[in-house]
């Protein structure tokens, strides 16, 4: 990815905490400040202007977010304690009786969500295949929403969105384009500079990439806008915050942030070859195939490689699949993504029954072993 806006490229801005240097002692890693009041002088000023209490005010996150921002190419990024409380506080900026786009067949934690909270609210949710950027403008032109959702590659079925124009058909209806960018990662894709409004990112994936940190993050390049001014109170005021501890761990992980992109493009490019010539394999979908429908707009999208995620499925039904999963020795059997090591999950059980998800369809993060060591492995659960 070329560098943005006259900055650095993301692998440096990524490897260097974004030029962090502490002011007190040169240090080049932050230290973590982990009280959550901060005291004042005899005349009541703070002794230290613009820490007063731990909720807003902890400098670690802000250092983490100040990174995260400028890896995105955003002017300002809020952290939150998961991904979903990263988009809750953005649809509670939603108001009830309106009306909201999503895409179908994305995190299906994400969907139960937007369900059950538009619901309550008496919002209209509207649910379309986004990577049809047809089906997507007739859907946001027909009940002019305030809020359109897409999610790009998706999970599990690696669909891609032409996210320009999801932001040309959201700008024309009046409303935000948020983008969740999880799967390609501030590395391969950059949502706000194709015109979407705010990005999102489950900083529990890769961008941790150790599976031992829980985070969200929003970023935006509109910091005027009301409903970015929105959520920042809402946070503050609802407490949804990241720790210190964790804030230190995330941006720690995120130094490695571009290798490891790196790595993993790399892996699951040659994995999903391997998958798609294998008899026992009766589909792949990996956006870095030729023939994956949204290759092409994924070259577009995602400079640099297609990410780690794929799916694939297996010939025959959920108990050859389940096999499967059961003969891998070096994959874990376990549900996230993003991470150092490769993950397999069977969706089908996961997921509630009648989302549509093949019972035959394995989701695969791939990590940044060897990859022989994975294809190995593979080769020997499908035989």
């Amino acid at each position: 990815m070329a560098a943005m806006k006259n900055q650095l490229h993301p692998a440096t801005l990524a490897a260097q905490a974004a030029g962090y240097v502490d002011p007190a002692t040169g240090g080049l890693t932050p230290p973590v400040q982990p009280s959550t009041t901060y005291a004042r002088r005899p005349d009541y000023d703070l002794t230290a202007p613009g820490f007063i209490y731990g909720r807003d005010d902890s400098n670690i996150v802000r250092i983490a977010e100040a990174a995260l921002a400028k890896l995105e190419g955003a002017e300002a990024a809020l952290l939150f304690p998961s991904g979903m409380a990263a988009i809750a506080a953005l649809f509670r900026t939603v108001p009830g009786g309106s009306a909201v786009v999503i895409q179908s067949g994305i995190y299906w934690g994400t969907t139960k969500w937007a369900r059950e909270f538009c619901a309550r609210r008496d919002i209209r949710l509207v649910e379309v295949d986004a990577a049809d950027a047809g089906q997507l403008r007739d859907a946001v032109a027909g009940v002019k929403p305030c809020l359109v959702w897409i999610e790009t590659p998706s999970n599990p079925w690696l669909k891609i969105v032409n996210v320009a124009e999801a932001a040309k058909s959201a700008h024309q209806a009046g409303a935000l384009l948020a983008v969740d960018s999880t799967a390609a990662t501030p590395i391969l894709s950059h949502p706000l500079m194709l015109g979407a409004d705010i990005v999102m990112h489950s900083a529990t994936k890769a961008i941790n990439g150790h599976s031992d940190v829980l985070a969200g993050v929003l970023l935006t390049d509109k910091t005027t806008h009301p409903v970015w001014q929105a959520i920042a109170a809402d946070r503050h005021d609802a407490g949804a915050v990241l720790g210190p501890f964790e804030a230190w761990l995330l941006l720690r992980g995120m130094r490695t942030l571009a290798l490891r992109v790196q790595r993993m493009s790399e892996n699951a490019m040659a994995t999903a070859r391997f998958l798609d010539d294998h008899p026992a394999v009766e589909a792949v979908w990996y956006p870095g195939l030729a023939g994956h429908p949204g290759h092409e707009l994924a070259k577009a999208q995602m400079a640099g490689g297609f990410g780690g995620l794929m799916s694939f499925l297996v010939q025959g039904g959920a108990k050859e699949a389940l096999a499967v999963c059961g003969r891998l020795r070096v994959i874990h059997r376990a549900t996230s993504l993003g991470g150092v090591e490769s993950l397999i999950e069977h969706r089908f059980t996961v997921e509630p029954q009648g989302n549509g998800i093949p019972p035959n369809l394995l989701r695969l993060s791939v990590g940044i072993e060897h990859v022989d060591d994975l294809v190995a492995d593979l080769d020997q659960a499908l035989a």
